[in-house]
């Protein structure tokens, strides 16, 4: 479609990629084209205005005085134009386009990969691209449509909601819990051989809540270190003790490979949350889907509980 200048609005999409994405080849990857396509596109765009749009570097490219300002004129009119579309074709059954989904390596081989498989059934017309990465990503930079972050969100300032939450649990092999004194108390953790997760903010300090209330804080000191919640259970089923998320403890429980401990004494819960782009409205397709996943989560959790997921 072209717009009064003969400028065609693909070109003003390929750009505000471009521009948010820092280079041709990851607009290229946000938009599912090859880029020679994107060059081609902006080549053309800044050929009709008259204009450099861009600099460009041997790592990246950077947005011109020109580009700039075209950028900061046109980003919140496409993004309305995006979202008027989205509106439109709300009241369909069908969703239709392309869902992108960031996630942790872990989550989303536990629970997250099942859902979209089941979501995925549900409207055929719809494409699922799940990107899987234990580090934070920029979601306008990859072009993310919503992330599935765990725990506890620590910048206020991002758009989300909560999804569920899930226990912590205290767990070893049943091997290694034979090789040492009774770990009945939150205090003898602290002889023991600890493995600590470092993608937590304060992985060797703990806060139990006991059976009657009462709290006693633990720091434990480790030798052994890993990075992934998966690393980490299978660390733990040979040696050790640590604490994983529910998911990977159930996980290591139902195949007999860990044993929970202190069940009796509870760690702080933390949150599921599907975090978003800055925008002024979510697509039909995310609020679908986080419609769909919170309640995915809610029944597993229930699952969970009558197969008696607390392994008390």
């Amino acid at each position: 479609m072209a717009l009064p200048g003969k400028i065609d609005l693909n070109d003003l999409l390929v750009f505000q990629a471009v521009a948010e994405t820092g280079g041709f080849t990851a607009a290229a990857a946000r938009l599912g084209v090859a880029t020679a396509k994107i060059s081609v596109e902006i080549g053309r765009l800044e050929s009709r205005l008259g204009v450099s749009l861009f600099s460009r570097t041997t790592r990246k490219v950077i947005l011109t005085d020109a580009g700039q300002a075209l950028f900061e004129e046109c980003r919140p009119l496409l993004h309305r134009l995006t979202e008027a579309i989205e509106r439109a074709g709300s009241g369909k059954q069908e969703l239709a386009g392309t869902l992108r989904i960031s996630s942790t390596v872990d989550h989303a081989a536990l629970i997250l990969a099942p859902a979209l498989a089941e979501f995925a059934r549900h409207y055929p017309h719809l494409s699922i691209d799940l990107r899987t990465s234990d580090r934070v990503v920029d979601l306008l930079e990859e072009g993310i449509d919503v992330a599935i972050r765990l725990g506890w969100l620590r910048d206020s300032s991002l758009r989300a909601v909560k999804l569920g939450d899930f226990e912590q649990y205290v767990v070893t092999s049943p091997e290694y819990a034979r090789s040492v004194k009774a770990l009945n108390t939150p205090e003898v953790l602290a002889d023991v051989e600890w493995i600590a997760l470092t993608l937590l903010p304060a992985p060797l300090t703990w806060k139990f809540t006991g059976p009657n209330g009462e709290t006693k804080t633990l720091h434990v000191k480790s030798r052994l270190k890993v990075d992934s919640p998966g690393a980490l259970r299978s660390l733990v089923q040979q040696t050790g003790v640590s604490v994983l998320d529910q998911f990977n403890a159930l996980e290591g429980i139902s195949a007999k490979r860990l044993i929970r401990l202190l069940p009796d004494w509870s760690l702080p819960p933390a949150g599921i949350y599907a975090v978003f782009p800055p925008g002024r409205q979510l697509p039909a397709k995310v609020r679908s889907f986080i419609d769909f996943y919170r309640q995915y989560l809610d029944d597993l959790k229930q699952k969970q509980a009558r197969l008696g997921g607390n392994h008390k």
